[in-house]
């Protein structure tokens, strides 16, 4: 196998920041070279504002260069469910922020000019069994009310789409599209660096403490200093010591690529140029890249124990999906950290006086991502916290995070082992 991440073997975009070395102050500093934190930053260098984001190895080394791609609008929970969890005004305003995450992404593709591969073809949940059919057609009606343009597709259009019989219908989103994600939080951070930002690679942080009016960021030794801090780590925070604290239960999901394919069977298979997902339990997605790859991906840690189960489950799904397909080698695989919350709400979390931690955004990273580091930058640098997208909290937190990272793990092994005998 060759590098074992397709979005960083043909990633078009490219960005080059040095090591943190020399000590400096600034109005905002971002930890994270995500898509929050290239967002955060590319705002705050909009708006003006000194800024240095830091990260600790490149960026989007984390999920946001794992992502499977899909540029959704909304959150995982139907509507009905966001309000019932988090109020009728809270939850409006989370729906409303979130309904017009694709535009915004792709208005920030087209500005930046980010070569990222972006297609706004709309996106196809699928459902897998006539229970998942059901649970579409409310999504739908929930959806409509909400003033989503969804449209309930039935098995036949499905199949038509698709270029597979093996599900029950869909619910197609004609906001939603597919990127390249690696190439769009590269794009990103050009577009930060390009405005007035600095931004550094190879930039570990140790530590966080407030000293005065000032955040200070111990960052590869030398220290950081900013007036407004902003934590956008999400599922890959790691051993930073300091009231940043977000808690989340973290889930692998992994995914495998072949090359690109034959065009004679390309133009049977979603030939549309949507991405999919599925209702299951233990969801799976497929898609084609621009070059005609096909990538399947599905719950589980290809990493882990579990690796060989994963990567014969997604052999054999790809062919009781595709026929034609079966047989053709995966020549890239890869997986990536979801952070999840037990609500699946995201949160902001306030740990200090303009201070954020942004993270939990349930495998719906791209357009989320994007909004929240937007509207943190700004609620940061305007102490408007009001232009967030949900109230941040002064604390979160996630009972049994091992017991309940391993059951997810251990429900995708068995799921996917099964299958393999049925």
């Amino acid at each position: 196998m060759s590098e074992p991440n397709l979005w960083r073997a043909t990633s078009r975009e490219r960005v080059s920041a040095p090591p943190f070395t020399q000590t400096t102050t600034v109005d905002l500093a971002v930890i994270g070279g995500g898509f929050t934190g290239c967002s955060a930053a590319l705002e705050a260098a909009r708006r003006g504002a000194s800024v240095c984001l830091v990260e600790a190895q490149t960026v989007g080394h984390g999920g946001s260069g794992r992502n499977v791609g899909l540029v959704n609008a909304g959150l995982w929970l139907p509507p009905d469910t966001v309000v019932a969890k988090m109020g009728e005004e809270a939850g409006h305003r989370l729906i409303t922020a979130l309904a017009e995450a694709p535009s915004r992404v792709f208005a920030l593709i087209e500005r930046e000019r980010i070569d990222c591969e972006a297609v706004r073809h709309g996106t196809l949940h699928l459902a897998h069994s006539a229970s998942g059919l059901a649970d579409l057609a409310e999504r739908f009606r929930q959806g409509n009310r909400f003033g989503a343009p969804l449209q309930l597709l039935d098995a036949a259009e499905t199949n038509r789409r698709t270029g597979t019989s093996q599900y029950h219908g869909a619910l197609f989103d004609p906001r939603a599209g597919t990127i390249q994600p690696l190439s769009y939080v590269r794009g990103l951070a050009r577009a930060a660096i390009a405005a007035g930002a600095r931004l550094h690679e190879g930039s570990t942080v140790s530590r966080i403490a407030r000293q005065g009016d000032l955040w200070v960021v111990t960052v590869n030794g030398v220290e950081l200093r900013a007036k407004a801090l902003l934590v956008a780590t999400n599922a890959y925070h790691l051993g930073i010591r300091g009231p940043a604290n977000p808690q989340f239960v973290a889930v692998s999901y992994c995914q495998y690529a072949t090359d690109p394919l034959p065009e004679a069977l390309r133009a049977a298979i979603l030939a549309g140029g949507e991405g999919c997902w599925d209702t299951a339990l233990v969801m799976s997605s497929f898609r084609l890249d621009q070059a005609g790859r096909m990538i399947v991906g599905g719950i589980g840690n290809a990493e882990g124990p579990g690796g060989a189960v994963h990567a014969a489950w997604a052999a054999r799904k790809m062919a009781e999906l595709f026929p034609a397909l079966a047989g053709q080698p995966f020549r890239h695989g890869w997986r990536g950290r979801i952070a999840m919350t037990g609500d699946h709400i995201p949160k902001i979390l306030a740990f200090g006086p303009s201070a954020f931690a942004c993270f939990g955004y349930s495998g719906r990273g791209i357009g989320p991502g994007t909004v929240f580091g937007t509207q943190s930058a700004i609620a940061l640098l305007e102490g408007r916290p009001e232009a967030l997208p949900v109230a941040p909290v002064e604390s979160h937190g996630e009972a049994f995070r091992g017991l309940r990272e391993a059951w997810y793990e251990t429900g995708a092994v068995l799921t996917h082992a099964i299958g393999a005998r049925a």
